[in-house]
């Protein structure tokens, strides 16, 4: 049981969470790339990727796991991006932060996804069982440099205010 429900209850949510926030996420992210900012997939993306991190600490567990601090790092930057969204109106310097933190957010939440992935996916896992290995290594090295790319491109383009109109 966990959070008063079925253990494979409680990991459906979670999955859906993350996957909708995932999905979510590519939007907003490619909204920042053409300079605009999409509003309500913006909060679908906050809040099922909070979500996401506050439920990972939801499962049955006897020690501190390496996921639990990517979901305390993933909550930090999820707090940073609303507060800049939300509380600071993306004006001036929060503008960039709140671009850096989205991606951010998004890039550890993909994260974690490749991970799961080579965990549960046998021919993934055949390759990599430790999660040492090459394959491995170099799947996260890929999603890492496109992440950066990414959002180097979406501060570039998203960085200028629209224009106030009268």
């Amino acid at each position: 049981m966990a959070w008063g429900m079925p253990l494979a209850t409680f990991s459906f949510v979670h999955v859906v969470l993350s996957l909708v926030g995932i999905g979510a996420g590519f939007v907003v992210l490619s909204g920042l790339l053409s300079g605009r900012e999409r509003t309500g997939w913006t909060a679908v993306f906050l809040v099922t990727t909070v979500a996401t991190s506050i439920t990972g600490f939801g499962f049955p567990v006897d020690h501190l796991l390496p996921s639990h601090v990517v979901g305390v790092v993933s909550l930090v930057v999820l707090a940073v991006a609303i507060l800049a969204r939300y509380g600071r109106r993306l004006s001036g310097a929060w503008r960039p932060i709140y671009v850096i933190c989205a991606a951010v957010a998004l890039y550890l939440n993909v994260f974690v996804g490749v991970v799961q992935a080579f965990l549960k996916v046998s021919a993934l896992h055949a390759l990599a069982p430790r999660q040492t290995e090459p394959p491995f290594l170099l799947a996260q090295l890929v999603v890492l440099a496109l992440f950066i790319v990414l959002a180097v491109l979406a501060t570039r383009r998203f960085r200028r205010e629209p224009i106030a109109r009268i």
